[in-house]
């Protein structure tokens, strides 16, 4: 390992649902009704400079999701990639910054970033093994979840794998 790299350490995660103790400071729970509130969609908190999320009285910085796609299609076309990536970007409600991708060589696949004002979508795939893995970090009201299932719509995928987690929860 080099000098300077922090390793990462194994922890227990939480599970979907599964219930923290919220500090004192945050702002109490609020039904979940009205516009856009609903299965996985993280609702902002009130308007502050930090666009920090509220779900289910848990505040925190964003939702992180990773995408494992198995049987996907088009991994090695960076066009049809980008397309998949601009349409997830769009849908989640996110601010498209700028979009890089690279294809490694005749048959390769691809490897890319989309940066986010609210963070970024990663991608990188293997199409000699119909896999591909994605990288979804949004901060705010933005649908990581709605970015995700626009990923897997375009790579019509035999076998999909989802794993959500908040990042910067407060408590």
């Amino acid at each position: 390992m080099q000098a300077g790299w922090n390793r990462a350490v194994p922890r227990e995660v939480p599970r979907p649902g599964a219930s923290r103790r919220r500090p004192e400071h945050a702002q109490p729970a609020r039904p979940e009704s009205g516009p856009g509130a609903g299965a996985g969609a993280p609702r902002p908190a009130p308007p502050r400079a930090d666009h920090f999320a509220e779900q289910g009285g848990e505040v925190f910085a964003g939702t992180h999701v990773l995408l494992d796609l198995w049987g996907a299609r088009h991994l090695d076309d960076a066009a049809w990639i980008e397309r998949a990536m601009r349409r997830a970007v769009d849908v989640a409600g996110a601010t498209l910054l700028h979009i890089h991708l690279h294809r490694f060589g005749d048959g390769g696949g691809v490897t890319g970033v989309a940066v986010l004002a609210e963070s970024h979508i990663t991608v990188h795939t293997w199409p000699e093994r119909g896999f591909a893995a994605f990288d979804v970090f949004m901060c705010g009201g933005c649908r990581p979840d709605l970015a995700a299932e626009a990923l897997r719509s375009a790579l019509e995928p035999e076998r999909s794998e989802m794993t959500v987690e908040r990042r910067g929860v407060v408590g």
